[in-house]
């Protein structure tokens, strides 16, 4: 492979080549970085955070326009999804101008000497390995953080959204950013791991699939650097028998098919025990009969095409997989004809243990209803799961669903009658297959620092 080529998934059109970077174009902008960074580490939060915050400006400036029309044709995001997207980045921005050297302070311990603390150093340049289907969002929660904090930022973006990549780089020049402490990298999988193992590269932040979180996590381990990875997720959003079913329909419906179904932390798996699981069934599928799949640019779609042809009939072998071994179609499953990547709205009940619905990631806008024989059944089966990254529970005890949450449901962010998001100001991150470490919030920006401690007599 010696390019790169971005086309639009709701049309098939091609929209542009990239070729790879060569080994001296490469070498280049390691060494570049690598001395950009030596001098940034040096500035002072203040100097920091008001790049930052134009970086903010600007992401609020370009939502709706350019940055929400890139995404749109790249990965097929539906334009008022887009807009919402770089303005979310744009609020990590801020919020990490605002507060980055509060959570970087030093931690003073009396020890018995003069003086003993903890201060936090940057490592250096980070390598982020990020995936397709938040192609602003998912840079800029590494991005905020890590730049805030002194390191410099290699990108190695998703090749579909390589338009969305160079887009960024840009949008650091633009803010003022010294050149060369943010860079895009157009590069394969080869390249990659030799950047990983470049002495001049301090760390590696990836979300992606499983799979890739493995080798990753095998190149930083051989290279002995520290990596964040945010992998997969199954979501199970369990529904008590005493639960308010009206809103628990909406948010699941919702937490489904948000971003097309293709999110990590999309609502995956129904739980709902056999006393409501009918009636719950009902309202579900009357809420998902509302939503539109169709052409992106236009303002009345909900759901918009998958970002590939291979990730529709992955998703697509998994619903019938489902279907064969014994789970009930409610909705959807039929590959439509066209152009386009699209996929309907689509829902299997009577899920269990065995199909690929209860096991597998679906990533896409397929819902499913695993039943349970009581509330505590609902709890095993969510917690049935090699995946961990979030979750919900809704019951109109507001106490055990708390308890639930903090103390039975294994998972990286449980949410109580609401949709599991992702937050500047929480951590995020999983367990279990899905992953290690934490970004945002206090955590995500101390995964990258240094802890150094000093004592004086």
């Amino acid at each position: 492979m010696t390019q790169f080529t971005t086309c639009n998934p709701a049309t098939g059109e091609k929209l542009a080549d990239y070729p790879l970077m060569d080994d001296a174009t490469l070498e280049g902008v390691l060494a570049d970085t690598s001395k950009a960074q030596a001098a940034w580490r040096r500035q002072s939060f203040a100097e920091r955070a008001v790049r930052m915050r134009k970086a903010a400006e600007i992401l609020r400036n370009k939502a709706g326009g350019e940055f929400a029309g890139l995404m749109m044709r790249e990965m097929g995001k539906p334009l008022a999804q887009g807009k919402a997207e770089a303005e979310k980045c744009a609020w990590i921005c801020d919020y990490y101008a605002d507060n980055a050297e509060r959570i970087l302070s030093r931690d003073a311990f009396d020890t018995g000497a003069r003086k003993s603390f903890v201060c936090y150093e940057p490592l250096g340049t980070i390598l982020a390995i990020m995936p397709w289907n938040y192609p602003f969002w998912q840079v800029m929660r590494f991005a905020a953080p890590h730049l805030m904090a002194g390191n410099a930022g290699l990108l190695k973006h998703s090749p579909n959204v390589t338009g969305c990549a160079l887009a960024l780089e840009q949008l650091f020049i633009e803010a003022g950013f010294p050149a060369n402490v943010f860079r895009t990298l157009i590069i394969d999988t080869d390249q990659a791991a030799r950047v990983i193992a470049d002495d001049r590269v301090h760390a590696v932040s990836l979300t992606g699939s499983v799979g890739a979180g493995r080798a990753v996590a095998a190149e930083a381990g051989r290279a002995l650097k520290k990596c964040v990875l945010e992998l997969g997720g199954s979501d199970a959003y369990v529904v008590l028998e005493d639960a308010d079913l009206e809103l628990a329909a909406d948010v699941c419906v919702k937490g489904r098919l948000t971003n097309s179904g293709q999110s990590c932390i999309a609502a995956k798996r129904f739980i709902v025990p056999r006393a409501v699981a009918e009636d719950f069934e009902k309202r579900v599928v009357a809420l998902m009969h509302k939503h539109v799949v169709g052409d992106p640019s236009d303002a009345n779609t909900t759901v918009g095409p998958m970002a590939r042809a291979d990730l529709r009939d992955e998703l697509h072998d998994q619903v019938q997989r489902s279907v064969a071994d014994g789970a009930r179609l409610v909705l959807g499953g039929v590959m439509p004809d066209g152009p386009g990547c699209f996929y309907p709205v689509s829902l299997l009940a009577d899920v269990g243990p065995g199909m690929a619905a209860y096991a597998e990631e679906m990533f896409g806008p397929v819902a499913s209803i695993l039943p349970a024989k009581d509330d505590d059944d609902a709890i095993r089966i969510a917690n049935d799961s090699v995946f961990g990254l979030g979750g919900a529970v809704f019951t109109r005890d507001i106490e055990r669903g708390e308890r639930l949450a903090s103390e039975e449901l294994h998972s990286g962010a449980v949410f109580v009658n609401q949709q599991c998001i992702s937050d500047p100001r929480l951590p995020f991150g999983g367990i279990k297959n899905s992953g290690y470490g934490r970004e945002m919030s206090h955590l995500g920006i101390r995964e990258f620092v240094s802890a150094k401690t000093v004592s004086v007599a």
